[in-house]
């Protein structure tokens, strides 16, 4: 008989369905997780909520084969450790959204009507009716950042209120917003256009502190962030500093640390909550039949296509789908943030052809930050076909030599079709890129931090940009300049010791006259 350790307050419908699977079920709600996990060290299934389960609490369960996060999130656990031990790590993804989506409509509306304040008020005897002056959302622009479950659903429950939605998904087809009634847009527009903005992107590298100074200085007066994503993607100390001027309003349920004690945003939060996103009877609920029903699918079907660190088949070098990523990553940046693939296509040479599956998560992920390159390739087909996202395996000429390569091509617009394109390969075990769209020969190793410039080719170019680099004190590493002769284009890769910032990436599109100037770093 497996034991599976509910060390959660999961509604107990998990610990049925599992009990009448004949599973050993344990579920305490209430007794920290250490003492459970040395309590239990036969545990073989564990499944949590927010629990934090790192390799110390992972080496005391010798006999764990499955961990379920039931939710969608899975920063919580340590999935690289568990892929070593030879663990699956599944989630429950979708089964909290709808309780997120109708807290933001709760949030916006409470705000939009000072409901907090007016009920304490009321409550204390006064009449202050004048003082609690609102405003309706009917008819009003709202802007969403990240169109997943989450984002898609919170625009099915805006619809009744008559609300323009702007919306921004790195991966989204505009066939699919069209359909969801989203114009895509930047997020620079998203937050200058709208009454209302909600953030549903994940927290990681790219996206920290990504809410910062300048998009909250392009608000307009009055107008309501909303966040109920993750507290890093948002610049507090800019918040602070814009907040009075722009009188943005600010609703917040999301924290480093979900404990007990004082919180940072408590002075520029007007309605903050413990929390309470996923908190609702019916998401506990749904995450917990959901959490059973696949554990049981896992052992008894074979069914993983929820797992989200899922292990490379024999025969591939993890090498080639970092490589898949990275080519797609930059692909996707030559592009710029406001085009979204609506069709890839990609060439795998020589023996990668076998595992051109295997290299879909990868490609997702270098397309969108909130899809886990751990994922497996069904998830990686699902998410693109949910998200109207064509992709195309293309036969290859092996006659080129080009060894074991492989070429990565996105696709934008409908009638108007335009891409660019990439090829690397790996070589003395490192990552090279060969080409970028039409620049050949373009050999960079793609680590540390570059920055892309493609003008008119004409002399004097590469001296600007390095005088420019060199006025703030940053340090050329590498420099690479290939051409296409049939454009008359140039291209300047310089690697450098810092990240060059946004301002000065700017300032040298302009001082050179670039049609494409962008940062990128690995």
């Amino acid at each position: 008989m497996r034991k599976v350790l509910i060390p959660t307050k999961l509604d107990k419908a998990a610990a049925d369905k599992l009990v009448n699977a004949g599973y050993d079920v344990v579920l305490d709600g209430v007794t920290p997780l250490d003492e459970q996990v040395k309590a239990n060290p036969d545990t073989e299934v564990l499944i949590v909520r927010s629990e934090k389960v790192t390799p110390e609490v992972i080496d005391q369960l010798p006999k764990l084969k499955l961990i379920v996060r039931a939710g969608a999130g899975f920063n919580t656990i340590d999935i690289k450790y568990a892929r070593k031990r030879d663990i699956d790590v599944m989630n429950t993804p979708g089964a909290n959204s709808n309780a997120v989506a109708e807290e933001v409509v709760a949030m916006i509306l409470a705000s939009c009507r000072h409901l907090i304040p007016a009920d304490i008020s009321a409550r204390s005897g006064k009449w202050e009716k004048s003082k609690f002056m609102g405003r309706e959302l009917t008819g009003k622009t709202v802007g969403i950042l990240g169109l997943g479950h989450i984002g898609q659903l919170l625009v099915a429950r805006l619809r009744g209120f008559d609300v323009k939605v702007l919306g921004f998904d790195p991966v989204l087809s505009p066939a699919l917003a069209d359909k969801l009634g989203v114009e895509l847009t930047t997020v620079e527009r998203i937050f200058s256009d709208s009454d209302f903005v909600s953030l549903h992107i994940p927290e990681n590298d790219e996206t920290r502190g990504m809410i910062n100074r300048r998009l909250l200085e392009s608000m307009k007066p009055g107008a309501t962030l909303i966040n109920c994503a993750r507290c890093g993607i948002l610049n507090e100390e800019d918040l602070r500093a814009v907040k009075a001027e722009k009188k943005i309003v600010y609703c917040n349920d999301v924290y480093p640390k979900d404990v007990e004690g004082p919180k940072s945003v408590a002075d520029v939060a007007d309605i903050m909550l413990p929390h309470l996103g996923a908190n609702t009877h019916e998401a506990n609920f749904t995450a917990a039949c959901r959490a059973a029903e696949q554990t049981i699918a896992y052992f008894e079907q074979g069914i993983n296509n929820c797992v989200v660190n899922k292990a490379l088949p024999d025969g591939l070098d993890a090498k080639f789908q970092q490589l898949a990523y990275v080519l797609t990553k930059l692909t996707a940046a030559y592009l710029g943030k406001e085009n979204n693939p609506t069709r890839i296509e990609t060439s795998f040479y020589g023996d990668l052809a076998k595992y051109a599956k295997w290299m879909t998560p990868a490609i997702v992920a270098g397309i969108n930050p909130d899809f886990a390159l751990e994922n497996g390739p069904k998830d990686a087909a699902q998410y693109l076909n949910d998200s109207g996202v064509e992709l195309n395996n293309r036969e290859v000429d092996n006659n080129k030599n080009y060894g074991e390569a492989m070429t990565i091509d996105l696709f934008v617009g409908g009638n108007l079709i335009y891409k660019a394109g990439a090829r690397g390969t790996i070589t003395e075990n490192r990552l090279m890129i060969s080409r970028l769209n039409d620049f050949d020969e373009l050999y960079l190793e793609p680590t540390g931090n570059h920055l892309f410039v493609e003008y008119k080719d004409e002399p004097g170019v590469i001296g600007k940009i390095a005088g420019i680099l060199g006025e703030k004190n940053i340090n050329i590493v590498d420099i690479r300049a290939p051409q296409d002769p049939k454009s008359g284009l140039s291209l300047t890769v310089v690697k450098t010791g810092v990240v060059v910032p946004d301002i000065l990436v700017q300032k040298i599109r302009e001082a050179v006259n670039a049609s494409k100037a962008f940062q990128f770093s690995l």
